[in-house]
């Protein structure tokens, strides 16, 4: 169960890991954007708790939103137990979708040093960073309670030839 305002009452425990979240089912809904900037975030936000309400899917971790954003289009993912559904929403993400997880304190405008920090990380290790997810934990209501602003930044990535040739190339 999420909380009233939206929040969510669980979090996983992937600070500073590497996750493959590849063949678990997910609900995504698209979203516009301009420019990367959500248009109505919060309306499509209920929009999909409605829909997995209606849908009766049982979350992973209740109320943990990826928002994936893009220039004119983004998406919001929730993570689902196993399920047969037959909404066009409902997908299996694929194998491998492995994931660098990052838990930030602080607001969107200060998470491009913790996004740098870890695509750098994930390049030296011979990784190519792909798409970036951000899971909003707190929202303004609960942010005092919860102990300010936190924003876990899930970066997907794949493992990459070239990077690896390149790193064996300055040893």
């Amino acid at each position: 169960m999420s909380m009233s305002c939206g929040c969510p009452t669980e979090i996983p425990d992937w600070d500073g890991k590497d996750l493959d979240l590849g063949g678990r089912h997910a609900h995504t809904l698209p979203i516009p954007m301009f420019m990367h900037m959500p248009i109505a975030y919060g309306v499509y936000l209920d929009r999909q708790q409605q829909l997995v309400e209606k849908l009766e899917l049982k979350e992973c971790w209740p109320g943990l939103v990826l928002t994936r954003t893009g220039f004119f289009r983004g998406s919001l993912t929730r993570l689902l137990e196993k399920t047969h559904s037959p909404s066009r929403h409902i997908q299996v993400l694929p194998s491998p979708f492995r994931v660098r997880a990052e838990l930030h304190r602080g607001n969107v405008s200060t998470s491009y040093k913790v996004i740098q920090r870890m695509q750098a990380e994930l390049v030296d290790a011979g990784r190519a960073p792909k798409e970036l997810y951000m899971c909003h934990l707190t929202c303004p209501h609960c942010e005092e309670h919860k102990g300010g602003e936190q924003i876990l930044l899930l970066r997907r990535w794949e493992e990459s030839a070239f990077l690896k040739k390149r790193q064996a190339g300055r040893v």
